[in-house]
């Protein structure tokens, strides 16, 4: 399948593209994880094949990524939208994230912008990619899997 075809968001799990370089960002996903106790949330490296190419479907350069990513009931959300529409699958007291909503759209991304260009100065630049625990491991979307 070549990178220009068309992605069907339909088919995806709640999906967290996420910056596996990013030590804020890997920590993160390690935060979803230990509280998605139902393992809902999915995630997938934008580093990963599947990763650049649904970066890229969304307008995002892989390579200088600078916006959250999660993809849910077929809708792509980015920046602070994407951290509302993911804090819906955490639990109490995490999802009371999901009031952000009601704060005016600039605002919320305005400070999610503040901390997307500091993220590497907050908790550093790995140089490799987070690599889940095998207990987590099918939580990964890789392309052999999915067909994508």
């Amino acid at each position: 399948m070549s990178a220009e075809a068309v992605i069907d968001l339909e088919k995806l799990p709640p999906l967290w593209v996420f910056d596996g370089h990013c030590g804020f960002c890997s920590a993160s996903v390690q935060f979803v994880l230990e509280r998605d106790r139902n393992g809902v949330v999915h995630f997938v490296s934008i580093q990963s094949p599947i990763g650049r190419r649904l970066a890229l479907s969304q307008g995002i350069d892989p390579d200088d990524a600078s916006s959250f990513l999660f993809i849910d009931r077929g809708r792509a959300f980015f920046a602070s939208d994407a951290v509302v529409a993911l804090a819906r699958y955490l639990p109490w007291p995490w999802r009371a994230l999901t009031a952000l909503r009601i704060l005016p759209k600039t605002w919320r991304d305005a400070a999610y912008g503040m901390l997307a260009r500091n993220r590497y100065r907050i908790m550093g630049r790995r140089d490799a990619c987070f690599i889940p625990t095998p207990e987590h491991r099918a939580r990964f979307l890789d392309e052999s899997e999915t067909g994508l």
